[in-house]
């Protein structure tokens, strides 16, 4: 019922900058939370940002000060700046978000992946 679509994924220099959006649509009467997480090979999916519908971020330690993560409240849009690249940001990223629906249920929401690549 909720669907999100991301964008933004591709391949990057080490160094480089690059902007991963998410967009929700269905029936959401409210963002509730939002995240980005990401998964490399052989690895454990980790949550690299979070962001409340106020405003508060929380950054895991690996991306602190490299990554910034927004949101916008009216179209139901989050994004992840990720800033000085590098080869360890390689991952598939992916887009979650809780929200509240018109009929005051909460529902989780998963976007598709997308592939960072960094190149050094």
């Amino acid at each position: 019922q909720v669907q999100l679509v991301e964008s933004g994924g591709g391949l990057v220099q080490a160094g480089g900058s690059l902007r991963l959006s998410c967009a929700a649509s269905g029936s959401i009467s409210r963002i509730n939370a939002m995240a980005w997480y990401r998964q490399a090979p052989g690895k454990q999916r980790e949550l690299v940002a979070h962001i409340t519908r106020g405003g508060m971020t929380n950054y895991a330690d690996s991306v602190k000060g490299r990554f910034t993560i927004s949101r916008d409240n009216a179209k139901n849009t989050v994004s992840l700046e990720m800033n000085r690249l590098e080869a360890e940001d390689t991952a598939v990223y992916y887009c979650y978000l809780n929200v509240l629906n018109y009929r005051g249920g909460n529902l989780d929401a998963w976007g598709q992946g997308t592939l960072v690549t960094v190149s050094s």
